[in-house]
């Protein structure tokens, strides 16, 4: 029987809800399955451009029931997880492209996970307005990344997010969060069982 993979890509971009509860929950699908996890931000709007998704408040605003499910599963799955620090931002939705250049510059220089890790909660557990540059600075200089900032402007970490994008786009991805183990796609948070079961958990 051959080994599975063990690597848990994850497609995120800081604007889903669901990618902060997604991210709180990994660990432990990483510690029952021994896999290691590799971030790939991307732009959650140009992920929508290309596909023609929509964000779920437009794409089923219409539909009796459909958004007030939503919530009733998001409540759910935070029960589930004893995520009690997480919270609607009340600045919903972010405009996270500065935020998303900030992942790239981060990722090209290796300082990925504690990027998320301080960006993340600031947004879903502080309800601070991380598309306001000045709150962003704070927020990165007290993590001791603020030197992160100005590099979002550079046309090399401009293009990583571009490269990062289309790249998820053309592996079939329309939405955040998704995730990949191998080849295999799984979207969603409710899917995080079965990425594990894809893992060997």
């Amino acid at each position: 029987m051959s080994t599975p993979p063990r690597t848990l890509e994850f497609i995120f971009d800081f604007a889903s809800p669901n990618a902060y509860l997604a991210y709180q929950v990994i660990p432990g699908v990483l510690a029952r399955t021994g896999a290691t996890l590799r971030l790939s931000p991307c732009l959650l709007g140009g992920i929508f451009k290309a596909t023609g998704n929509q964000a779920p408040m437009v794409a089923f605003g219409n539909v009796k029931g459909k958004l007030a499910y939503e919530l009733l599963e998001t409540r759910r799955f935070v029960e589930k997880h004893g995520l009690t620090r997480f919270r609607m931002n009340p600045h919903f939705p972010v405009n996270t492209l500065l935020l998303m250049r900030g992942a790239a510059a981060a990722e090209l220089e290796g300082r990925l996970t504690p990027y998320v890790e301080t960006v993340l909660p600031a947004i879903w557990e502080d309800g601070l307005k991380m598309d306001d540059p000045t709150v962003v600075q704070a927020v990165l200089d007290k993590a001791g990344l603020g030197d992160l900032l100005p590099k979002t402007q550079d046309e090399a970490v401009k293009a990583k997010l571009v490269a990062n994008t289309q790249a998820a786009v053309d592996r079939g991805v329309f939405g955040i969060p998704t995730f990949f183990v191998g080849d295999e796609m799984f979207f969603g948070k409710e899917r995080l069982g079965q990425v594990e079961e894809a893992l060997g958990g």
